[in-house]
């Protein structure tokens, strides 16, 4: 499992409000390492207005 501070890392540069696939894409091109991704893909498709929204949705 990751940690916020790895997911908030690879959402770096991540304009907001975004949804799943946008976060995808962004720590994709971060870099993100697979459990980062793996994460995020079990994102619902709601829009997200920052980054402590996302990692709440992840329960990280």
């Amino acid at each position: 499992m990751t940690s916020p501070i790895t997911v908030q890392k690879f959402l770096k540069n991540a304009d907001y409000p975004a949804n799943r696939d946008d976060l995808l894409v962004v720590a994709e091109s971060n870099d993100a390492p697979e459990d980062v991704i793996e994460a995020l893909e079990t994102l619902d498709e709601s829009t997200f207005d920052g980054p402590d929204e996302v990692v709440e949705a992840l329960d990280v």
